[in-house]
Parts: C-alpha cells; structure tokens; sequence
C-alpha cells in the first residue's frame, strides 16, 4: 500500500510541474488516492497544484475532495468555495459543497436545491435534500420532498425506508411503514421492495408485522434466497425457543449476516461452544468486528482465558478529564441542546428515553465544538500511546496505530428514566462517552444510576453474565474503552444527561 500512495503522489506531483498538468490525470490519481484510503497523503501536492493553476474549478474541486475525506472540513469548504465562484453551474461542485455545509453545521438545504437543478433524477441527492432539511427543523419539507422523490420512484429501498424514518423522528408512530404499503401496490412484482419493507419491521421490533410481509413475500415469489434467509433471521430473533437444527440448510453457507444471526441464535439457546466456533471463522475477515463481541461472550460463558485476553477491562477502559472548563462546557451543552429536535431516536439506535443528533458532530464549525475535537484528539492520542504492545490477532492492539480519524460523531440527551441498551460498535477501534451535562446528585439517583456499564451482553440474549463493573459519570470527563466491548447505561430517576460519543477507525495499514 505504501508503494501505491507513493506512486499517486508521484503522479499528482508530476502533473503540477507541467503548470497546469492534466486535469483528467490528475483526477484519476486523486480518486485511485480516494480509493485507497490516503486522501491525507494526496493533499499535499494537490495544494501545489492548485497554488500554480488557481483558475482550475475542477483543480479546485478535486482538492476540497481530498481535505473533505482526510476530514479537514474546514480547509475543503475553503477550496469549494473557490471552485463554486469560478464555476457556479458545476454539478459536481455544488454537490460536495452542499455536503461540506451540511457536515459542518451550516445551512444546506438551499444549496441541496440548488446542486439538485443539474442533476434532477438523482435520488441520493434527494435524500441528502431531505437531510438538510430535516436538520434545519423543516420536518414536514422534508417529508414532502421525499414523498415527491418516491412518487417517481416507488420502489426505491433506501428513499422509504427514510421516509419512515423522518415520520418516526417527527414523532409519529415508531413502524410507520405506510410508504412501503403504498408502493408495494404499485409494484407488486418487486422483491426488494418487500424485503426493505421486512427489514424496516424488524428494525423495529415489530416482530408480528414483519412476519406478514414476509409470508406474503414468500407467497409472491417463493423461497428466493434472501427471504429464505429473512426468515431465519425472524425465527431466530422473534423466539424464545431454541431449535438447534434451525440453520443447518444454511451452515455451509459463510455469509457473516446469516452467521451473525447463527451466533445470537447460538448463544440464546446456551449453545456457547457452538456460538464461538461459528465466530471464529470470521475472525481473520472483513466481518471480523461484528463477530468479536460475540465471541467474548463465547468464551465468558465456556470459561475460556482468551476472554480476558480480549476484553481487559482493567487495562483498556480509562477515564479522564477532557480539560474543558466550566464556562467551555456550559456553551457546548447550549449548543448541543439546540440540535436535539427530534421526538424519538432512530430504531436501530441503542437509545432508550432520549434522542441522539444526526450530523457528524465533530465536524461542526462552530469554535467550541473544534475546541472540544482538538480535546479530544489529544486525549485520544495519549489513550493509544499508553496502550500494551502490539499482539498480532488482537482487535484493539493488532492495528497500526499512527492513523486517528472518526468513523463518527454525535450527542445523546436522555430524560428521566433514560438509558441506552446494551451494544458494541462494529464501525469502531476505540469507542467513547463524554459527559457535558449530568442530573445533580438527587436527581440521578442512588449509585449506580446513570453510570456506564461494561461487559453485559445484550438482554435479549437472556444470558447470566455479571457486568465487568461501572463508571461514575461526571461533568467533563471522557471514557475510552474498545469499541469491541460490550456496554450501556443503568437508567437514572429524573434530569437530564447530555454526552458526545464518538468511535475512532479501525487504522488501516
């Protein structure tokens, strides 16, 4: 990989010494960059480029491109900017700067609107629409937009499946499912469609919904694959009966989803030995962060060493003081309630009693939210240079560790009686809570109400695992820990907690 980084910024270098270069080969050097990961090593001489051809839109563009993935949002709004001044009919310019505003906390609906005159029948810009809307407090535009997009387009998965979403988070009922209904009639004969539909119920939860449209999906189209499939995933979620024999068509098969759900199935039925030989060979793949909590689980329960091996609660969970005054974090609490304006969570979310924000949180523009990032990076930063060696095979100490970028960002409010369900984090290396506003004392209260807890599986597995233990929330402090572990919330009386969470990327090598 080293060889290839090297060989694109040759290439970017070489086409700045010809002043201006071709832009058609510069584009592909920078996308091959993109594509494998190293827009930060391309950014460089792309600068130099553009420093000696600062009337090149495109130039420009592929600049902002490449701060824009190296997560230097502010420095890519810089060079959109320049770009969208010297070709304001630019389609692909008026998108990503559309995007930047969005990511950064600014207004974006109206240059959504604007990008979507070039290209009118994309639908993710559509979608992207809606968002900006949405996020600016325009919940019913944003439903009307995505109503018109899906009157074109019934049997887009993506578009109802957010369109159920925006009425959720309005406020409307948790499975508003009435889009698919509505374009399942249109197009009867789409099997995706139904499938997207079976798997918005399942989302959530809405176990029985969710077996009538799979049984009239099956009825339609018979025993294609992937309803075959979705009716496993159903009969092993929705069911307190363990049958061992459930997955044995389907035992050969090595898809991570079906084993995914083999696992869970596994381990409900107190199969443990069988639940970690199934994860195990998923380990040294693509799919290997899904199958890691499982597999502690696994071990816990069958007595195995390696469960320490991999988990360590004493060594990889760490709290400590983020470093924001009290007058930095009272400004950051008023912001971050301003973007709470949804009515419930997304059903897929581990949030019980609460909402959680959208947008990339970290990547806002406003001065205390980059005071509090630059906090944390360095927080970070010290948290992976006291890790242990390097152990090959291990999730959290396996990984190069010169990379830091966030593979996401965002708030948490919780209400009285709030927590958040127990859960892992499959996009993360190191995963976090920091506390910005927490309940007085009496209102928590007893101990350990409102606190984090480390260890327990998820509860609808039904297992006896004592937690790892708990720790205290407090204003200002930030817990690190692998975003391979297993952790919640206890439930606290009355108040209100307000956090940022963020996950750390896998660094890649």
């Amino acid at each position: 990989m080293a060889a290839d980084v090297a060989s694109v910024v040759d290439r970017i270098t070489y086409q700045a010494a010809l002043m201006p270069g071709d832009v058609a080969a510069v584009g592909s050097a920078v996308f091959d960059a993109l594509r494998a990961g190293r827009a930060a090593a391309a950014i460089a001489p792309m600068e130099q480029l553009c420093a000696m051809a600062p009337d090149q839109s495109r130039c420009l563009w592929l600049l902002a491109m490449l701060r824009w993935q190296g997560q230097r949002h502010e420095p890519a709004l810089a060079a959109i900017e320049a770009a969208a001044r010297l070709a304001p009919g630019d389609a692909d310019i008026a998108m990503l700067r559309a995007q930047i505003h969005y990511e950064t906390g600014r207004p974006a609906a109206a240059l959504f609107r604007a990008a979507r005159d070039a290209p009118p029948d994309d639908p993710q810009a559509a979608r992207s629409h809606a968002g900006a809307l949405a996020a600016e407090g325009r919940g019913a535009d944003a439903e009307a937009l995505m109503l018109a997009a899906l009157a074109a387009r019934p049997g887009w998965v993506e578009g109802q499946t957010y369109l159920a979403t925006l009425r959720r988070l309005a406020g409307g009922p948790a499975r508003d499912d009435r889009g698919f209904a509505e374009a399942v009639a249109v197009e009867p004969g789409n099997p995706a469609l139904r499938l997207g539909w079976f798997h918005w119920l399942a989302k959530c939860r809405d176990w029985a919904a969710a077996a009538e449209v799979l049984a009239q999906a099956r009825q339609a189209f018979g025993d294609l694959p992937a309803l075959a499939a979705a009716a496993l995933y159903l009969a092993s979620e929705s069911s307190d009966a363990y049958d061992p024999a459930l997955f044995d068509a389907v035992e050969d098969k090595g898809d991570p989803g079906l084993d995914l759900a083999r696992v869970r199935h596994a381990l409900r039925g107190g199969a443990a030995e069988r639940a970690a030989g199934i994860a195990q060979r998923h380990l040294g793949g693509q799919a290997a962060r899904l199958f890691w909590p499982y597999m502690a689980v696994a071990w816990r329960l069958t007595g195995d060493p390696r469960a320490a091996w991999l988990d360590r609660p004493d060594t990889f969970i760490r709290a400590m003081d983020i470093g924001l005054d009290r007058s930095e974090l009272a400004e950051l609490a008023d912001l971050l309630r301003t973007l709470h304006g949804a009515a419930a969570p997304y059903p897929d979310q581990s949030v019980r009693g609460g909402t959680q924000t959208d947008r990339p949180l970290l990547f806002r523009h406003e001065p205390i939210v980059q005071r509090t990032r630059e906090a944390i990076e360095a927080a970070v930063r010290s948290y992976v240079a006291q890790l242990p060696p390097a152990e090959e095979g291990h999730p959290l100490l396996g990984t190069p560790r010169a990379e830091l970028r966030f593979a996401g960002s965002w708030s948490v409010r919780l209400r009285a009686q709030g927590y958040h369900a127990c859960h892992s984090h499959p996009a993360g290396w190191i995963s976090s809570a920091l506390y910005i506003s927490l309940p007085a004392a009496e209102t928590m209260g007893a101990p350990p109400a409102g606190w984090l807890r480390f260890g327990t599986p998820p509860p609808e597995l039904g297992l006896d695992l004592a937690p790892y233990g708990e720790v205290e929330p407090a204003v200002g402090r930030l817990v690190l820990f692998p975003s391979t572990l297993w952790h919640g919330t206890i439930p606290f009386a009355d108040g209100e907690r307000l956090s940022i969470a963020f996950d750390i990327a896998p660094p890649r090598y």
